[in-house]
């Protein structure tokens, strides 16, 4: 087993839930709460519980949790970690604030062979979710000296990505994946609109940042932003 945290600047670190290829993440503020992004799959929290304890922290300090979007391998483990926490409910975009509330996933882009493929698959959804918050885009959450909510829907309509300006580190979430260090987009069969997904991650080659930390695969420190942008250079619009 790996380390149960990994630290990426002063008080943000990336918990691996199933390895590196499920990522959550805790940001801890001065007064000593947390703040979770992400809960992985159903099974995740315990390693979640883990990590908080590789860093001195207990669920207990846990006051905020924050989704990226409402797949099952973000949102499986969120009701587990709402009544291990006692958080009243999740922060997510307005976009999917419904999809969590259900328990649903939104639906699959068809247009694209992968999404006609698993439409046709039994559905597998998560454990429903009060939405404490709707996120818009540009919103500030007030946490870790502040985050800042990046709109980059496609991966699902309300997928964010989240920027940590006081420590310079950016959660992709799923608009770009690096598994085995390898950047690559999403697989097209899990987006609403894999077009929109790859037009909507371009925004992220203007933000400032020093680390890419990645909800599947560990994180970019050196020259992040360049090797975003050069992934993004590269694959254009034809993915």
């Amino acid at each position: 087993m790996g380390n149960p945290a990994v630290v990426l600047a002063p008080g943000v670190v990336r918990i691996p839930t199933l390895g590196d290829f499920i990522n959550s993440f805790a940001f801890t503020d001065l007064d000593g709460s947390v703040t979770l992004v992400d809960c992985g799959l159903k099974r995740a929290p315990a390693r979640i519980v883990a990590g908080l304890a590789h860093i001195g922290k207990h669920p207990h300090d846990v006051t905020r949790i924050i989704l990226t979007h409402a797949h099952p391998d973000h949102a499986g483990g969120a009701s587990a970690m709402l009544d291990a926490t006692g958080v009243a409910g999740i922060d997510a975009h307005e976009a999917d604030a419904e999809y969590l509330r259900q328990g649903s996933p939104p639906p699959r882009d068809t247009s694209t062979k992968g999404g006609r493929i698993f439409d046709r698959l039994p559905a597998s959804g998560f454990s429903p979710v009060p939405v404490a918050s709707e996120l818009k885009h540009g919103d500030l959450i007030p946490v870790a000296g502040g985050i800042r909510v990046v709109h980059t829907p496609g991966h699902t309509p309300g997928h964010v990505s989240l920027l940590h300006e006081a420590s310079g580190v950016l959660i992709t979430g799923d608009s770009i994946f690096n598994i085995a260090s390898r950047r690559t987009w999403p697989l097209a069969g899990f987006c609403t609109s894999f077009a929109q997904s790859k037009a909507t991650a371009v925004i992220l080659a203007d933000l400032d940042y020093g680390i890419a930390a990645f909800t599947h695969g560990p994180e970019l420190r050196e020259r992040a932003r360049e090797r975003i942008r050069d992934f993004l250079r590269a694959k254009g619009d034809h993915g």
